[in-house]
């Protein structure tokens, strides 16, 4: 496969997901549209690693790392379908825009990562600004859509602590290996969610609901990961972080056009502002080691 290719790829897949996630649960309840998706991923996926023949270690270490893996895919996925309910799906895209940030932060306290350099901290205030706009938009809306914007950062917290759990165990253990192991975990924890819940199986299912589920946990899912980590092979990860600058917009569009979707001008700001401190955030990372270097060059020549 060509690394342009697969580089579409995942921004369409992650431009049309926020939507999917919204039509999964109309009509059945988010529990059942999550429920579904999760549970066609991890048959998919164990189908995976016996076709590519891979090993699933069951020691210690691996453990924890699907444990880790698990509980992140369940609390973050809830949180967002359950959030979806509430809100635009385009806005589902530009709040997980957050997620290098917030897994930046966390990766600086916990990995002892690079640190905060003054470019980055401005990014971090940018996008907190941009984050803002959208929550006052939100308010204004009803509090229902308020509760929406938290949910889904909720969902992002989650999935960043997740990601850093992961990176800090260490497992080395092939992605497939871990989508594999985490969705293992986190499927009995929905199907024991929708115990507890008393949620009954419905009657009668939306063929657009049984096809956002089936493209979910098919296409959202399974192949939207391989695809993330095929380019991480073959890509710089800088140019991959970059894909988040540019599914927000693509999700807000495609919430407008099929599904009636309105977003104001406010909205169109706040995502602007975030989008801008992602790319500085990662921007930050770079510019200013060499700027620093290039400064004490220049004190060193004087």
């Amino acid at each position: 496969m060509s690394v342009p290719a697969a580089y579409l790829g995942v921004i369409l897949i992650w431009g049309t997901t926020p939507l999917a996630i919204k039509w999964s649960g109309e009509g059945v309840g988010f529990l059942f549209g999550v429920t579904g998706r999760m549970v066609i991923g991890v048959v998919l996926a164990l189908v995976l690693v016996q076709l590519m023949r891979l090993r699933m270690p069951w020691h210690d270490v691996a453990r924890r790392t699907y444990l880790a893996a698990g509980l992140g895919i369940f609390v973050a996925m809830l949180s967002v379908y359950w959030a979806s309910q509430f809100i635009p799906s385009g806005w589902i895209a530009v709040l997980f825009g957050l997620t290098p940030i917030v897994t930046g932060l966390m990766a600086r306290l916990w990995l002892t990562e690079q640190g905060l350099t003054p470019m980055r901290l401005l990014a971090v205030f940018i996008s907190l600004s941009g984050l803002a706009v959208i929550f006052s938009a939100g308010l204004d809306q009803g509090e229902q859509m308020a509760w929406g914007v938290i949910g889904v950062l909720f969902s992002v917290v989650t999935h960043s602590a997740s990601a850093v759990w992961v990176k800090r165990i260490n497992a080395e253990l092939h992605g497939l290996v871990v989508t594999s192991g985490g969705l293992m975990v986190a499927v009995p924890l929905f199907l024991l969610t929708w115990f507890l819940q008393g949620e009954a199986w419905p009657r009668v299912v939306d063929e657009r609901v049984i096809s956002a589920i089936v493209y979910l946990g098919i296409i959202g899912s399974v192949l939207g990961f391989a695809l993330y980590f095929y380019l991480l092979r073959h890509v710089e990860t800088m140019r991959v972080a970059l894909i988040t600058l540019i599914t927000p917009v693509i999700a807000l569009l495609i919430g407008q056009w099929f599904n009636g979707e309105s977003v104001d001008g406010w909205v169109w700001f706040g995502t602007l502002l975030i989008m801008l401190g992602l790319l500085g955030f990662e921007l930050g990372s770079r510019f200013w080691p060499q700027l620093r270097l290039s400064r004490a060059r220049e004190r060193d020549g004087q």
